[in-house]
């Protein structure tokens, strides 16, 4: 199999920036239910700002209609032919075409199993599993709201024009990802060690990327996926091109060992390495706050040493 296919099955699997693509697979899987069938937390003005948040660093790139600045979705030719023509899902307030008519619980366990309402599964649909309730109820709070971004829009979304090696794999390895125990809401600041575990496994999942390989990552037992922060998946930026995600964990030659906080920090939120810019599919993480910037890096010196030489984007390790 091609680097590129290869890295297009993985992407389409797990990938984060892959966002809600609609497909009809296994149409017998049995629709998840909610933990207990908890009740969504109720909307506040304070959830609908942290819902934006959440949702213009994981969800704006891939579902953004660029012509009518809603989350209509899109064509995705970034995610490559290998496994057909694909399009993200219309996730506006439109009761027909969007889901305006799905209940707070049946998109909660959407982000977090990848099941869809009606029991299919969202292949590139990325897992939350890890998602804490308050933050759950935040996104579907912003996603009920009227921001333009979630102007109900009756704009279908395409089916997906799948390949035979997309409909090989939907008849086989492809299953929800299981519930989980998650958190209420997330640590405090005053527990940055906790807090940067959250935001790297649970909110943003930074291990999906910056482990070994996509292909095997534990949902289940997130620190347990080979090559832990370890870095060295191959994914493809918006051109197409083969960038390998870089080393996280503290080993001093080939990972942040020798980085400053401040250093990290840039990175992160504005793509400026040490060793130069960091580029797509790495997402700009500009709204993260100097404590959340903080917990990241107080985690990320608890997570083993992992020697493996990832320069990200080519532009080496840093000095």
């Amino acid at each position: 199999m091609s680097l590129r296919v290869l890295s297009m099955v993985m992407g389409l699997l797990l990938l984060a920036v892959a966002g809600f693509a609609e497909f009809a697979a296994k149409p017998n899987v049995p629709p998840q239910q909610a933990p207990g069938g908890a009740a969504v937390r109720p909307s506040t003005p304070k959830r609908v700002l942290q819902g934006e948040k959440i949702v213009a660093l994981m969800c704006v790139h891939c579902h953004r209609d660029p012509s009518i600045k809603t989350l209509a979705g899109r064509p995705m030719p970034d995610l490559g032919t290998d496994l057909g023509n694909l399009y993200s899902a219309n996730i506006t307030r439109d009761p027909v075409y969007g889901i305006g008519k799905w209940t707070d619980q049946q998109v909660v366990t959407l982000m977090r199993t990848g099941t869809g309402r009606d029991g299919r599964l969202h292949l590139g649909m990325p897992r939350f599993a890890y998602l804490s309730d308050e933050d759950a109820a935040s996104l579907v709070a912003f996603l009920r709201s009227d921001n333009p971004l979630t102007r109900a829009t009756a704009l279908p979304t395409p089916p997906q024009e799948l390949s035979p090696l997309a409909k090989s794999l939907m008849g086989t390895a492809l299953q929800p990802t299981p519930l989980v125990k998650h958190l209420a809401e997330a640590p405090p600041a005053s527990q940055p060690v906790a807090l940067g575990r959250y935001l790297a496994i649970g909110r943003y999942q930074c291990y999906f990327c910056h482990s070994q390989s996509i292909g095997t990552n534990n949902e289940a037992q997130p620190e347990l996926s080979k090559g832990f922060m370890g870095g060295g998946e191959k994914m493809l930026d918006d051109d197409l091109k083969v960038r390998v995600s870089r080393n996280l964990t503290m080993d001093p030659e080939t990972g942040l060992g020798k980085w400053t906080e401040a250093q990290f920090g840039k990175a992160v939120k504005f793509g400026m390495a040490p060793g130069g810019i960091l580029h797509a599919p790495m997402p700009k993480f500009s709204t993260l706050t100097d404590d959340e910037v903080h917990a990241l890096w107080t985690y990320l010196k608890t997570v083993p040493k992992i020697k493996n030489a990832t320069p990200e984007d080519g532009a080496g390790s840093p000095k």
